[in-house]
């Protein structure tokens, strides 16, 4: 993995345009250059972005025409997420190259439409979303009082997207949350759609649009799942994208997955470098069968496996009832001892 700040700056220039789509998301592509406001990513055209290398210097590079101000893609990431620590920089070049990265949109005409619910039919939608800063998606989490937000590139926005009850009913469309499933390649194989209501947070909805299935999946999804960081030797799964979140509030450093259902979390593939896996169960039967399967097939691999049980329904209900300090606490007496200084963040 990438350490030195020039060998992610080299790395990230390699994927100039996928970090120009992911960070710089309010400009577009003109021929070898992308093109937008300035840094920070507001709209406009007085900044470009050199997307590969030409006789005027290397891909990555940018210069604002207005300002004169330029730099790498290092740069480029610290302005638009307001960093000021070159670790957090780092932190999030290092994550951004290890996420999926789908093909840009194809600008030929007659593209032949994608077989609906298939993993390149999820790819086109995740590449059509934003990233999620400063969007609904935001917003949405943090009024499930998910604050925690850093390695959350798996996650987009977007504006409009479709919706349909049934064959027999008219298409609708809502803002909705669009989740990357990727398999242990970090290939995109599915994704997942929470729709959201525009009008904000209720008790009764918790934020979702008021429609009969406000959470869809599509592609490939069985022993995959939506990842949160990089994992190495511990990780943490579990079913749902909002209980992972809530866990990781207090163990941000802790690599994890949502399977996106019982079912899936009880197949969930486990990578090569996994040495004890952390099961973050759903307080009903459906997360029973799931933990029992899942403790199964990762002793079977030779896997330490620990559940992490919530004191409610879930790791979400506990966040927003009981509290983030409820739920550090909760969450310290379930951890192996040598996890708690590796990953649990204590309140300064």
């Amino acid at each position: 993995m990438a350490q030195s700040p020039h060998d992610l700056a080299r790395r990230l220039a390699e994927r100039a345009e996928a970090v120009c789509r992911h960070y710089l998301s309010n400009g577009r592509r003109h021929g070898s250059y992308w093109q937008v406001g300035d840094v920070r990513n507001t709209p406009g055209r007085s900044m470009f972005v050199r997307l590969r290398e030409t006789p005027k210097g290397p891909a990555g590079k940018w210069t604002d025409g207005a300002t004169a101000e330029h730099g790498d893609l290092l740069d480029v990431i610290r302005e638009a997420l307001g960093f000021v620590d070159f670790k957090d920089v780092a932190e999030e070049a290092r994550r951004f190259l290890a996420l999926p990265h789908p093909d840009p949109p194809t600008q030929k005409r007659g593209l032949a439409p994608a077989p609906s619910g298939s993993p390149e039919a999820s790819r086109r939608l995740f590449a059509m979303a934003q990233p999620i800063l400063g969007t609904l998606v935001e917003t949405y989490l943090r009024n499930r009082g998910i604050a925690v937000l850093h390695g959350s590139g798996s996650l987009r926005f977007h504006p409009r997207c479709y919706y349909r009850p049934d064959d027999s009913s008219p298409t609708e469309t809502w803002p909705a949350m669009i989740a990357a499933v990727t398999d242990l390649d970090g290939t995109l194989t599915g994704a997942h759609r929470t729709w959201l209501d525009p009008r904000g947070f209720s008790e009764a909805t918790l934020g979702r649009a008021p429609i009969d299935t406000p959470r869809r999946a599509m592609g490939d999804l069985l022993g995959n799942g939506v990842k949160f960081g990089v994992p190495d030797d511990v990780m943490a799964a579990g079913e749902g994208i909002e209980t992972v979140l809530s866990l990781r509030c207090v163990l941000p450093g802790m690599a994890m997955a949502a399977a996106l259902s019982a079912g899936h979390l009880a197949a969930l593939r486990f990578p090569d470098t996994l040495r004890r896996l952390y099961i973050v169960r759903d307080n009903d039967p459906a997360g029973d069968a799931a933990r029992d399967s899942l403790i199964e097939r990762a002793n079977a691999a030779g896997i330490e496996a620990i559940v992490l049980s919530p004191r409610l329904g879930d790791f979400n209900e506990d966040l927003r009832i009981l509290g983030i300090d409820a739920l550090r606490a909760e969450t310290r007496v379930q951890l192996a001892p040598q996890d708690v200084a590796r990953f649990l963040h204590m309140a300064a």
